[in-house]
């Protein structure tokens, strides 16, 4: 977080399908704890939003622990019930994509905040970074470089302000797993 001004009023915004596709290959998991105490002690923190969808009907849904476990320490969660489907092959799917309700959020709190730390790779998110900058925020975006196939997408990479590979910052926020 070498980008950080102390005197920055600073938001993060988790995409978080996309940070735990990410996690998951480069083989760490992410410790939220630590990463919301860095934070907080090098800027003037305003929160962490961490944004998911989830399947609504299933009995337990894997992802429920880590969303009890953010809300109940700091972090703002922002849920909405994931779409199922069949696709033409038969295949169910589930479809769950919280891009809209994020950029709209990040653009309402634009006039409270001075640098935005988003963890996505999510190509869509590349209008929405230009939007801030010409608002005039700074903007960091954390995604990874190191697996065979980049997890971020080069336009996205190329708007943001800063880059910070998530396989670096796992280092000090993450566990093997």
């Amino acid at each position: 977080m070498k980008h950080l001004n102390p005197q920055d009023r600073a938001v993060v915004f988790i995409d978080g399908a996309n940070l735990y596709a990410t996690s998951k290959a480069i083989g760490v998991d992410i410790d939220y704890r630590a990463l919301l105490e860095a934070f907080q002690s090098k800027c003037r923190f305003l929160r962490a939003y961490y944004y998911t969808a989830y399947v609504e009907d299933s009995a337990f849904s894997s992802i429920r622990p880590l969303i009890d476990w953010l809300d109940y320490n700091g972090y703002t969660v922002m849920t909405k019930p994931a779409k199922e489907f069949t696709d033409s092959s038969g295949r169910r799917k589930v479809k769950g994509n919280m891009d809209i309700e994020m950029t709209v959020d990040a653009l309402e709190l634009a006039p409270h905040f001075d640098h935005m730390f988003l963890f996505s790779g999510d190509g869509d998110f590349t209008a929405l970074v230009a939007a801030l900058q010409r608002k005039g925020k700074i903007v960091t975006v954390a995604s990874t470089m190191t697996t065979p196939t980049p997890m971020i997408s080069d336009d996205l990479r190329r708007q943001a302000d800063h880059f910070m590979d998530v396989a670096e910052l796992a280092k000090t926020f993450g566990r093997q797993t």
